[in-house]
């Protein structure tokens, strides 16, 4: 107001910093001349999904997801497992937005299914997880996502619990609640789509990837990578 509009009555604070005046305003004699002085509402906490420790025991079917989620899936063997949940943004292009990859990693036995979503609304997501869902070869218990509003929501509660699988999400402060599934977005999906910018409308195609031969070839070649001694 004082250098743009030369309201001279501006001049006195106009070199005040921003944070000395949170500090002033703290004062008694600020909030005695001001006739309404509000404090910061706290949020509403959301209650969904249960923020714990993933804690497989040892039983696959725990899976972490990861924009960076427990699924279900009948199968023979009929497991018990868990997964972790994340998403992956492939970058910004005059002001276009890229496509995001959606990575899901079984916390036991390490089954990885990954999928690409042209956005991470509910259009796009739903569909997209209940075909990773059935991708997996046995059940599905327990979905773990990071606290990201494209799974913390009451329309993917509402999937999840259709199919008996429940939700949970990371604590504050422990980064290593969705680690694992934080891994396999560098080591995996960024090492074989990289880090430039693809477009939202390649993503049929690179699901027709992933799903047409990238899944298969995780899941059944990268035990080769382990030897055994007995």
């Amino acid at each position: 107001m004082a250098k743009e509009y030369g309201e001279e009555e501006y001049r006195n604070i106009a070199n005040i910093s921003v944070s000395h005046i949170y500090n002033l305003k703290k004062t008694i004699s600020y909030q005695r001349s001001v006739s309404f002085y509000p404090g910061t509402k706290k949020t509403k906490a959301t209650v969904i999904g249960e923020r714990c420790k993933p804690e497989p025991e040892g039983k696959p079917g725990y899976l972490p997801v990861c924009v960076r989620t427990c699924l279900r899936a009948y199968t023979h063997r009929q497991a018990r497992t868990g997964r972790r949940v994340d998403t992956l943004h492939q970058g910004d292009k005059d002001g276009q937005k890229g496509v995001y990859h959606v990575n899901t990693v079984d916390e036991i036995v390490q089954w990885e299914v990954a999928g690409a979503a042209e956005k991470i609304t509910d259009t796009h997501l739903l569909p997209l997880l209940g075909k990773i869902i059935a991708s997996y070869p046995y059940r599905i218990m327990n979905f773990h996502a990071d606290n990201g509003s494209e799974y913390v929501n009451s329309k993917v509660v509402e999937m999840l619990n259709k199919l008996l699988i429940k939700l949970t999400k990371s604590r504050p402060r422990h980064t290593n609640d969705n680690a694992l599934a934080e891994t396999k977005n560098g080591w995996v999906l960024r090492k074989w789509m990289g880090y430039g910018h693809i477009g939202q409308k390649y993503a049929k195609r690179i699901n027709e990837f992933y799903f047409g031969c990238f899944n298969e070839y995780l899941n059944f070649h990268r035990p080769c990578a382990f030897p055994i001694t007995v």
